[in-house]
């Protein structure tokens, strides 16, 4: 992976920038295939990381990267702000277990803020948590995020124009 998170709900100081962005995303477990996860990130200088790595089949580490406009940025910017995520905290939510873990972490202007949880399998996984709404916030935001992840990668990596 990019970079390990942890379990932290913390305030930035203010010497970060209003207009400060950075945004990464993991998922993975450790298994009969070896380490297998799905990472991205969209950094400050408007590069976007992607890795893909699934030992099923022997299949190999997938990885991409493109810098993207301001406006995808505004974009991903606007679905985070809308999503409420930044006003909840993960400390009522299942710590990472052998099924594997999730790590979002977000700073947006001077809120920097880090949940990990474990890998959730459906809705009935969000209700039977110590915090229902907050994990539904983070369920239905990492459901966006990574849906907004392939389409740009799918756009970008193209090897034939589209007409």
């Amino acid at each position: 992976p990019l970079r390990p998170g942890t379990n932290t709900h913390t305030q930035m100081s203010a010497a970060a920038g209003a207009g400060e962005f950075y945004c990464r995303y993991y998922v993975g477990h450790r298994g009969k295939f070896g380490h297998e996860f799905l990472e991205f990130e969209f950094r400050p200088d408007s590069l976007m990381r992607y890795a893909n790595n699934s030992q099923y089949k022997k299949d190999v580490m997938i990885r991409k990267e493109a810098h993207v406009t301001a406006p995808v940025l505004e974009e991903l910017r606007r679905i985070i702000e809308e999503s409420d995520i930044l006003r909840q905290d993960d400390k009522d939510w299942p710590e990472p277990d052998r099924l594997g873990r999730q790590e979002l972490e977000i700073v947006l202007g001077n809120e920097h803020i880090s949940f990990c949880t474990t890998k959730i399998g459906s809705l009935a996984d969000v209700q039977a948590s110590g915090d229902p709404d907050g994990m539904r916030t983070f369920y239905y935001l990492v459901q966006d995020l990574r849906c907004f992840v392939f389409s740009l990668i799918g756009m970008h990596c193209k090897i034939k124009a589209i007409l």
